[in-house]
């Protein structure tokens, strides 16, 4: 019950929100949120750390882009050509990876993901190190005009909000209980009888999906593509939300995608009104260390919160 109430009271102040800030800043952090618990049905869930989800994140975002602008194809069908591209990549990659496991399962991932990176360095659609610009956001089934902030925003929150929903129904399947049993231990998933890697494969493919609509909506949003989008730091920031949120939790993801974007977005905001308040010049410079910032988070988080912020929460409450 408890619960349930949390979950509402996320949803009434996602709807009230941007009354009061800005839409751009919310829509991307929604995006992130969703790439969050993308990654987290991987890593919390399934125990896979995967250091390559950038390669279906970015890449989603350029092939919805090129559709978009190229091709002309409606706002749904942009989604869904990037959505599909990413779970195909993810099953070239994951159906690679999945034959090792621990440290060399990540390294194969990172060292696809980077390979992708380079493909798309040298593509002629890409824009190179420019990137893709001048994506259009296009109409909802051909009506709804997106160009709008704010009708954009309700359509980035009814796709977040339907994937949150996929992603809990996944976790409380028979599907998602036996994930959790290889996570625990895959030795004894495997003398029950299950196919252990046939599994981890789909729920690779499931991951990057979801990544990829989280790209293609950022895309979409922000209207451009670039390489940062698919450089392995991308896949490293996913991991530091789902840390610093909590592992294997529904809404961890979401809150480390909150903290993160919010810092990378208004920290130099926040020192300037710091030197004005204070009158020390110092605070002018706290914008651009950013980086800096958020693995002092990262480091505090890993002494002081092992769980994650709600992982921790969780676990004092019960």
């Amino acid at each position: 019950m408890l619960r349930k109430l949390g979950y509402t009271a996320v949803l009434v102040g996602a709807l009230c929100a941007p009354f009061y800030l800005y839409p751009v800043l919310l829509m991307k952090i929604l995006c992130f949120a969703l790439f969050a618990c993308a990654f987290n049905l991987l890593i919390g869930f399934t125990g896979l750390l995967s250091f390559g989800h950038a390669a279906f994140f970015g890449g989603a975002a350029y092939i919805t882009g090129y559709a978009l602008k190229a091709w002309g194809l409606p706002f749904e069908l942009g989604l869904v050509v990037g959505t599909a591209f990413a779970a195909l990549m993810g099953y070239v990659i994951g159906g690679l990876a999945i034959r090792r496991q621990g440290i060399y399962f990540t390294m194969i991932t990172l060292a696809l993901s980077q390979m992708l990176f380079f493909v798309f360095l040298q593509a002629p659609f890409t824009g190179g190190e420019d990137g893709l610009q001048s994506i259009p956001r296009g109409k909802l089934l051909g009506i709804v005009d997106l160009t709008n902030d704010l009708t954009m925003y309700y359509v980035v929150l009814g796709i977040v909000v339907a994937t949150f929903a996929l992603v809990m129904r996944i976790i409380h399947s028979p599907f998602g209980q036996v994930l959790k049993a290889v996570r625990e231990n895959e030795p004894r998933t495997t003398s029950l009888g299950y196919d252990v890697e046939r599994y981890k494969l789909l729920a690779f493919v499931l991951s990057a999906a979801l990544a990829g609509l989280a790209g293609s909506t950022k895309a979409v949003v922000l209207g451009f593509g670039t390489l940062t989008d698919v450089h392995w730091s991308m896949s490293g920031l996913v991991v530091l939300m789902t840390l610093v949120g909590g592992m294997g939790t529904m809404f961890g993801p979401v809150l480390g995608a909150i903290i993160i974007i919010a810092l990378e977005n208004k920290l130099g905001e926040f020192g300037t009104w710091l030197a004005e308040l204070t009158s020390i010049e110092w605070f002018n410079t706290i914008g651009e260390s950013v980086t800096m910032v958020t693995g002092l988070i990262f480091v505090i988080c890993v002494l002081a919160f092992r769980r994650g912020i709600i992982g921790e929460l969780a676990a004092r409450l019960r």
